[in-house]
C-alpha cells in the first residue's frame, strides 16, 4: 500500500506535536486524521478503521498500551506505532512484544517517521496478503486451481455435478486456461477417485503411433515392436483417460474411438483378440468442434457422444477478481522453488498485470511471474521485471464516448491533445489546468479511475481529492 493509499489516525493531545504530525503527513499525501483520547481514538476506528495508528505512549486517562490491547482484538488489526519519551522507552519495549509494530522517540526525526510508516505499512500490506492467501487455499482451493470469483465458482459447482455421471465429458475453453486441472477435478470428485487417471495430448504423438498408444500392440504387429504392450485404454482400465487437444485427431482414429465408446472393447494394433474395459473419457480442446463438423473434420457421431456433458473453463480475463489471488500464489510457489523470500509487487505492478488481457491465460500469467521473481533480485517486483509485451499492452486504447477500446479511432473524441492552453492566450491556474488535464486522462480511459490514477502517477484517494477540489472550484467560480 502507497502512503497515497493510507489512513493515518493520530492519537496525541500535544497541540505542537499533532500539528506537526498533520502537516507532515498531509504534506506525504497520507489521509490524516486526529483525536486527542484513547476513548476518541476507539469511536473513530468504530466508524471507520485506519491503516496504521501513531498513537502518543502517555495520554489523558488511558494511555497508548490500552489503546494497543483494544485494537489488538479487532479482526484485522491496523498497524500501530508508538511515541515516547526517552524516560520510557522500556515501557515502548515492552508493547513491541505485546504487538506494536515500532515505536519513536521524541524529539522525532520526520525522516525517521516516513521510514517507520512506510515500514509498518508494507509489513501490514504482507500479512494480509498472507491472510488472504491462507483463506484462499482453505476457501478457494479447489483441487489444484485457485478461484472466488463467481466464474469459478459456477465451474467448481458444474464440476461436482459432472463428477456424479459415468458418461464422457467434452471440457472447452482457450489454451492456457486450465483444461486438464478441470479434467482432473472431474476424476477427483468421482467415485472412480481411486483408480488411475491418464492424459495423452493428440497432438504431440506422432499420428502413426496413436492407434498403438491407444490400444497397444502384439509384438511384431509394426517395426520395433519388439513386444507385446498394453494401451492406454487398458492401462486406465476402471479410471479415467482424458484425450487433450482431441480435434487434432484423425477421423480414422476417431472411427475407432467411436467404437470403444459405444461397446466398451478394444483390440491391439496386430491381435485378434478384444479386452472389455470400463474408462470414462473425457476430451479436451481449444478448437471450434462445430466449425470443425460444418468443415468436415470432425465425426458428428463422435462429437456428440463426447458432449453427454460439456465443461467450459473460462478465460483468466473474465474471472473477476482472481487474477490477484493467482498472482500471490504464484509469487510464493516460485519464491519457494528457487529458496529465497517472497518478494513484494511494487506500486504499479498488478494494476499493470490487471490491464493486461492475457491471451495465453493462467499459463501465460504463471510464466510472467516466474520470469519477473527469477530477473528481481532484490526484494521489490518492478515493472521492469514484466515482460515487454505486458509492459506496453497495459497501456489503454482509446476509448470514445461508448467506453469501448477502440472507439476513439471511430469518433476522433479521445484522440486529440487536451485544450490546456486557451486560444486567446489567457493564463490558467495551475489547478484548473491540472483539472483540465486530469478529465482529458479520465475521457480517455473510459473513466476508469483506477487506469487514470495509474497513468497519472498518483494514488486512487489523491485522484479523488484532487477531483473534489476541481469540482469545488467549479463551484466557488459560479458563485462568483
Amino acid at each position: 500500500m502507497s502512503q497515497a493509499e493510507a489512513d493515518v489516525l493520530i492519537v496525541e493531545d500535544d497541540e505542537g506535536l499533532a500539528e506537526l504530525l498533520v502537516d507532515e503527513l498531509d504534506g506525504e499525501g497520507y489521509g490524516v486524521r486526529l483525536v486527542g483520547t484513547v476513548s476518541e481514538a476507539q469511536e473513530e476506528i468504530r466508524n471507520r478503521q485506519p491503516d496504521l495508528i501513531l498513537t502518543d505512549l502517555r495520554l489523558p486517562g488511558e494511555d497508548g498500551t490500552a489503546l494497543l490491547e483494544w485494537v489488538r482484538e479487532l479482526p484485522e488489526p491496523p498497524a500501530l506505532i508508538l511515541i515516547t519519551a526517552f524516560g520510557t522507552v522500556r515501557q515502548a519495549v515492552e508493547s513491541l512484544k505485546a504487538g506494536a509494530d515500532d515505536f519513536l522517540t521524541k524529539p522525532l526525526d520526520l525522516d525517521h517517521l516516513k521510514v517507520t510508516l512506510e515500514r509498518a505499512l508494507e509489513t501490514r500490506r504482507l500479512r494480509a496478503e498472507v491472510r488472504r492467501f491462507r483463506e484462499a487455499l482453505q476457501e478457494g482451493g479447489f483441487h489444484g486451481m485457485l478461484g472466488r470469483s463467481p466464474q469459478f465458482q459456477e465451474l467448481a459447482e458444474s464440476v461436482k455435478r459432472v463428477a456424479r455421471g459415468s458418461g464422457a465429458v467434452l471440457i472447452t475453453g482457450e489454451s492456457g486456461v486450465g483444461k486438464e486441472l478441470v479434467a482432473r477435478a472431474v476424476h477427483a470428485e468421482s467415485p472412480r477417485s481411486e483408480a488411475p487417471f491418464l492424459a495423452v495430448n493428440c497432438a504431440g504423438i506422432p499420428e502413426h503411433l496413436l492407434e498403438s498408444e491407444f490400444f497397444g500392440h502384439e509384438k511384431g504387429a509394426f517395426t520395433g515392436a519388439t513386444s507385446s504392450r498394453d494401451g492406454l485404454f487398458v492401462q486406465a482400465d476402471g479410471g479415467t483417460l482424458l484425450l487433450d487437444e482431441i480435434g487434432e485427431m484423425s477421423l480414422d482414429l476417431q472411427a475407432k474411438l467411436l467404437r470403444v465408446l459405444e461397446e466398451g472393447r478394444v483390440r491391439p494394433v496386430g491381435g485378434n483378440r478384444e479386452h472389455r474395459v470400463d474408462v470414462r473419457i473425457l476430451a479436451a480442446t481449444n478448437r471450434d468442434l462445430e466449425e470443425a463438423l460444418e468443415e468436415k473434420r470432425f465425426r458428428k457421431d463422435l462429437f456428440y457422444r463426447l458432449q453427454t456433458f460439456q465443461l467450459h473453463v473460462p478465460r483468466l480475463r473474465d474471472r473477476e477478481g482472481d487474477l490477484e489471488l493467482l498472482v500471490g500464489h504464484f509469487v510464493s510457489r516460485v519464491a519457494a522453488r528457487q529458496g529465497r523470500r517472497v518478494p513484494r509487487l511494487s506500486r504499479g505492478v498488478l494494476e499493470r498485470l490487471q490491464d493486461y488481457p492475457f491471451p495465453g491465460n493462467v499459463r501465460e500469467l504463471e510464466n510472467v511471474l516466474e520470469r519477473a521473481v527469477t530477473f528481481c533480485e532484490g526484494d521489490v517486483v518492478t515493472l521492469d521485471h514484466l515482460p515487454e509485451r505486458v509492459r506496453l499492452r497495459a497501456e489503454p486504447e482509446p476509448v470514445g464516448e461508448s467506453g469501448h477500446p477502440g472507439a476513439a479511432e471511430r469518433t476522433g473524441a479521445a484522440t486529440a491533445a487536451p485544450v490546456l492552453f486557451p486560444a486567446d492566450g489567457e493564463i490558467l491556474p495551475l489547478r484548473d489546468m491540472e483539472a483540465r488535464y486530469i478529465h482529458w486522462v479520465l475521457d480517455r480511459v473510459g473513466g476508469n479511475k483506477r487506469r487514470a490514477a495509474s497513468l497519472l502517477g498518483i494514488g486512487r484517494r489523491t485522484l479523488y481529492r484532487r477531483l473534489e477540489e476541481a469540482l469545488s472550484a467549479e463551484g466557488e467560480g459560479e458563485n462568483e
